[in-house]
């Protein structure tokens, strides 16, 4: 079974393009939620992540978004050592979750997958672009966020630029249609070479 990374920056649209290789009956692993189901629930990750950034990381045994988002996004070190506690146990989650699926390949979305030195682990990876402007003016309308806000996380990732050369794929991202279709010529092409 082959395995494909889906990433692109914030705002750049990775979850609808992975909603579209799901339409095709993709099975689609979300980083993302996973990592946010397993600082909740694992105990391991639990305790190392108090260790890290104090009590106040979790609230009435739920996560306090705000509070970790507060001090990791401000600061690159303490961001990677979350990574750190993090990632491999997320990859251990995909790893077990690929092992029961039956497609000819699976997809991970996973924002950071260059960032953290990833991409060997895989045997393509997508990368979905938008412009800058599009992607801050879609997260301001879904998350809420300051502008000023959104550039400081951004700033953890690489530009486009940095990641073109390193992808096999490379989705523009700004008229769904064309994303659909693009994403559809893509399924195809790996479902050859799977």
């Amino acid at each position: 079974m082959k395995r494909v990374g889906l990433t692109g920056g914030m705002g750049s649209g990775k979850t609808t393009v992975a909603q579209m290789f799901q339409d095709l009956g993709v099975p689609v692993y979300n980083s993302d939620e996973n990592a946010k189901r397993i600082m909740r629930t694992s105990k391991v990750a639990r305790r190392k992540i108090i260790a890290l950034l104090g009590k106040e990381s979790y609230r009435d045994d739920s996560l306090n978004r705000a509070f970790i988002a507060n001090k990791v996004f401000k600061d690159p070190e303490v961001l990677a050592q979350l990574n750190r506690i993090v990632h491999p146990l997320v990859r251990k989650s995909f790893l077990a979750w690929s092992r029961r699926q039956v497609h000819p390949f699976v997809i991970q979305e996973a924002a950071i997958i260059f960032e953290n030195g990833n991409h060997d682990f895989y045997d393509y990876i997508i990368l979905v672009t938008a412009p800058m402007e599009i992607r801050i003016s879609r997260i301001l309308d879904r998350d809420g966020h300051s502008r000023e806000k959104i550039l400081e996380r951004m700033d953890n990732q690489w530009p486009d630029s940095k990641k073109i050369p390193l992808s096999d794929f490379v989705l523009p991202n700004t008229d769904i249609s064309r994303t659909r279709s693009k994403a559809r010529a893509i399924y195809r092409q790996i479902l050859e070479n799977s």
